[in-house]
């Protein structure tokens, strides 16, 4: 909520800054900070719905709504930021007007780079709790299964850079008494913008359409029921999240052929709960049990 409140403060003296100053990069950056704002409300908005509790129409919960409306911030960031500041750009390429009151501009993105700064900061700080320390910033982008924070981490990015190419813009329209640079700056932004968006939704419409656990969480699966009490083999698993923190397991297992169906009831239930102990998520799973042979569907 904080940072809800935080981007509407940046848009609004963005805008205002815009209104004094007419600068096109001051334009695009007032949008981008409205984009983002509203980003935040949907992304709230998402995490709320997302966490409701399975129902009748929904038995597998509601916890794809949370990649749902992460792929809509996707479409904002393209239309409203990107698309937005493009078209700005272009129009005062076209039809360049004299910068006012330079001095305002610069000390509205400065500002704003200040906050944007601390913003990204305390975004880097949540992510580092959940991101192995072996692994790359791109790698928690493209397989974190919450949306939440890859979109704020990106968002922030793009806005540290956003920034700094409207203040390079507004700088070389200043000194060259050209404000076609202030234009160029804004074309600039919307294209990072129009990039960002599409990584966004990529990412996005993956885990919308299911992804499986990483390898690590699949392995330490596959373990559990090779090892727990009258398994003969492992068929065959599928798995995938519905949820950020929600895993549909699916296995066929092998046990013992002389169980009685109360053993076998007893051997499955023993396989589901070897399952629960080493993966943290909340799971469903469904145990099916079979003999292997040759071919397996």
């Amino acid at each position: 909520m904080a940072a809800f409140f935080a981007n509407l403060g940046i848009a609004i003296a963005k805008f205002i800054g815009f209104l004094i100053t007419r600068s096109a990069g001051l334009l695009a950056e007032a949008g981008h900070s409205a984009a983002d704002t509203g980003n935040q409300a949907l992304l709230l908005f998402g995490s709320k719905r997302g966490r409701r509790k399975a129902d009748a129409v929904h038995p597998f919960g509601y916890g794809p709504e949370r990649y749902f409306w992460a792929f809509v911030v996707a479409l904002v960031l393209f239309s409203m930021g990107g698309l937005f500041a493009l078209y700005e750009g272009i129009n005062k390429l076209n039809n360049p007007h004299e910068i006012e009151s330079a001095g305002v501009a610069f000390a509205i993105l400065g500002l704003a780079l200040a906050l944007e700064t601390f913003s990204l900061r305390t975004a880097v700080k949540e992510a580092n709790h959940v991101r192995p320390r072996d692994k790359s910033w791109w790698w928690f982008v493209r397989n974190a299964k919450s949306p939440e924070l890859p979109v704020v981490l990106l968002e922030d990015t793009g806005a540290e850079i956003g920034l700094l190419v409207a203040l390079a813009g507004l700088t070389a329209a200043v000194v060259t008494d050209d404000p076609r640079w202030d234009a160029a700056g804004s074309i600039a932004i919307g294209l990072l913008l129009v990039v960002i968006a599409i990584v966004l939704a990529i990412e996005m419409k993956g885990l919308l359409v299911g992804e499986a656990p990483d390898q690590q969480v699949q392995q330490r699966i596959e373990q559990a029921i090779a090892g727990a009490p009258s398994v003969r083999g492992l068929i065959h698993i599928r798995s995938m999240h519905v949820g950020p923190d929600d895993l549909l397991v699916a296995v066929k297992v092998e046990f013992d052929h002389h169980l009685t169906v109360a053993e076998l009831a007893t051997a499955i239930d023993g396989a589901e709960s070897a399952i629960r102990a080493v993966v943290p998520a909340s799971l469903m799973i469904y145990i099916e049990p079979d003999i292997q042979r040759s071919t397996s569907v």
